[in-house]
């Protein structure tokens, strides 16, 4: 438990959550546009032969799965740091959630591309 009794200290684990969200988003729309570059240069080949995945998706989904991973373990990390806190701590009738909820969205929808992006032919 921490002992400053200070609500700075769940402020600073708030932008912690929300800077590694932004990290997420960032690493997440990096793969998105590596996945689209192969398609891209698939196009531009107009190879008939070539039907399957390059390389550049599959690293693509990596760095996407990668994203969902690092925000989702961010939620796991904001919820441990949330459980060492007093109430004290916390400002009154600050809602707590609203920075999971956002990541908990995020993830859902990294979700929704990946399954976007493997139903694509």
């Amino acid at each position: 438990m921490s002992d400053l009794n200070d609500p700075r200290v769940f402020f600073a684990a708030e932008r912690t959550l929300m800077a590694w969200n932004r990290t997420g988003l960032t690493l997440m729309a990096f793969g998105f546009v590596l996945e689209r570059f192969g398609l891209f240069l698939h196009l531009l080949r107009q190879d008939p032969s070539h039907s399957g995945r390059d390389l550049s998706f599959w690293i693509g989904i990596t760095f996407i799965v990668l994203a969902l991973t690092v925000i989702g373990f961010s939620i796991v990390q904001f919820r441990r740091v949330l459980a060492t806190l007093k109430p004290i701590e916390i400002p009154a009738r600050y809602c707590t959630w609203s920075g999971i909820a956002m990541n908990l969205s995020v993830v859902v929808l990294g979700i929704m591309v990946l399954v976007y992006l493997f139903s694509e032919l």
